[in-house]
């Protein structure tokens, strides 16, 4: 008996089969990253004298 027969689909297989959950990845991590360099770039420039 193979494991789709059975139902027993391993949680990450079903998570990343749904389109919708790897758009919402798609957008959400390069806008975190992306995020988070910024305000580091922000933080690391030097005060006016």
């Amino acid at each position: 008996m193979s494991a789709d027969s059975s139902g027993n689909i391993p949680f990450m297989q079903r998570l990343l089969d749904s389109p919708f959950v790897l758009l919402a990845l798609g957008v959400l991590v390069p806008t975190v990253i992306y995020t988070v360099w910024g305000v580091v770039e922000a933080l690391s420039i030097p005060m006016a004298p």
